[in-house]
């Protein structure tokens, strides 16, 4: 079934520009907006296929949304309507936070521009909480029925928080319990592999509307979506060339430890461990931007953040960020041209970080989604789920103390504690968690808050 003669290739580009510009919310939110316009409104994919896809992008390093996106792409118009969904998810997103970031930098002292962010990041701290709830809920479910997930979840939180080893080896030390798990048949991990299709066989049965898809769950595998050597082949060969066309261009210009080849190299390591969303990373992406190559401080870590959750596309871009302050505070191309280095240093930042998920999607679609329902390949993922669960927490703690204790040298305790943000934190918390208050809306509410705040006590209101 050709489905690029049914849906034309121009339709589907306006649809993913405008996906790009609405996919507030975070993963859930944006996968609920994919979901409402392709399976229920416009009929494109199948609730069974599109729930299949979906499962593919979990299993993978990286934004599962973005990675959705260019996985239907892919299967509607080939290659290039896979390059173009991908693309569009992320390239507002990216002008904007530039333009905000230049905003941040050049007026971040600002009252007005220094309330509002005084009351997005208790927010921030919040959905954070909201993240390791959620995730926590769905994958450790009770200490009884899952104690070695438990178990791993508090190790990494341990890891990460207090005797900071490094993300990747938590990553690494829980795929091998999760492996070792699986061998010797702990029930924790019994049963992981067939979650995924019975969860779309399940969704897929309470299909009650007989309007046909476009692709539905009888629909073939199209050819260009079959998986043979030679393709696979080709799209690597492709993919190493788009990375170290543009390594090698930085490397020649400025040497390997220059501030932007470093950016490219740091960031492309970050792309590989983003197993469980944009929050897992972020401690390791700390470690290395901030306390490693200190590109930027830890209270402008937060602030990134910050900015990042009021903005279309994957929480990832806060990377845009983090290379246009490090691009600023380095002078990349010199002191009379901060602008243009900073802008370089996040588009090169950007280009690093989602060069890994378009390779996975081209290059392996076809072929990971052979493992679906196979033991040995979901048991060491369902581990690495939990000890996500733990770092998340870990992320969350950090978020809350600098909070509490706002400060820009020293230590987090070297500040008065701020009760005002930390009641921001827990009313945030409570709209989020108890009455399922949207994320856009508690964002608002909480900036709105820390502008009057910041305005009365600074005698301007």
């Amino acid at each position: 079934m050709d489905t690029a003669n049914q849906t034309s290739f121009f339709e589907a580009f306006k649809f993913w520009l405008k996906l790009g510009f609405i996919s507030f919310g975070g993963p859930a939110g944006q996968i609920a907006i994919m979901h409402r316009e392709l399976v229920e409104e416009r009929r494109w994919i199948s609730e069974g296929r599109f729930l299949h896809a979906l499962n593919y992008c979990m299993l993978l390093p990286g934004p599962e949304a973005q990675q959705l996106a260019t996985y239907i792409g892919w299967l509607m118009h080939r290659t290039w309507g896979g390059v173009v969904a991908g693309v569009l998810f992320v390239l507002p997103s990216l002008f904007i936070l530039i333009g905000l970031s230049w905003v941040y930098v050049a007026f971040g002292n600002v009252p007005w521009v220094a309330g509002l962010l005084y009351g997005i990041k208790p927010a921030v701290a919040a959905i954070v909480l909201q993240a390791v709830h959620r995730m926590g809920s769905k994958t450790l479910k009770k200490p009884a029925q899952a104690p070695v997930l438990w178990a791993i979840a508090a190790f990494s939180f341990v890891a990460i928080s207090i005797v900071k080893v490094s993300f990747p080896w938590v990553v690494l030390a829980a795929a091998l319990t999760g492996w070792l798990g699986q061998r010797w048949g702990l029930k924790s991990f019994a049963g992981s592999g067939a979650r995924g299709a019975a969860a779309v066989q399940a969704k897929a049965a309470h299909q009650i509307e007989p309007i046909a898809w476009l692709i539905d769950d009888h629909t073939p595998t199209p050819d260009h979506a079959q998986f043979t050597k030679s393709r696979l082949a080709k799209v690597l060969l492709v993919g190493a060339l788009l990375w170290l066309l543009p390594m090698g261009v930085l490397v020649v210009w400025q040497g390997w430890h220059g501030a932007v080849t470093q950016m490219g190299w740091f960031f492309t390591k970050a792309a590989l461990l983003t197993f469980g969303g944009a929050y897992a990373v972020l401690p390791y992406v700390y470690q290395g931007a901030v306390e490693h190559f200190g590109w930027l401080t830890g209270p402008q870590m937060m602030d990134g953040l910050a900015l990042g959750e009021t903005t279309p596309g994957p929480l990832i871009m806060v990377v845009a960020f983090v290379g246009f302050v490090g691009g600023w505070s380095q002078q990349v191309l010199g002191p009379d041209t901060l602008f243009l280095g900073a802008a370089l240093a996040a588009t090169v930042v950007t280009w690093f970080t989602f060069l890994p998920s378009f390779i996975f999607i081209l290059a392996g679609g076809p072929l990971v989604e052979s493992t679906h329902g196979k033991l040995q390949f979901t048991a060491p993922l369902t581990a690495i789920t939990a000890a996500v669960v733990g770092v998340i927490a870990s992320l969350a703690l950090f978020f809350i103390v600098h909070i509490a204790y706002p400060t820009r040298a020293g230590g987090p305790f070297d500040s008065p504690l701020d009760g005002m943000a930390l009641l921001l934190v827990g009313l945030a918390a409570l709209a989020l968690l108890r009455y399922k208050v949207g994320v856009v809306q508690v964002i608002g509410g909480c900036a709105l808050a820390g502008l009057v705040y910041k305005l009365l006590a600074a005698g301007l209101l």
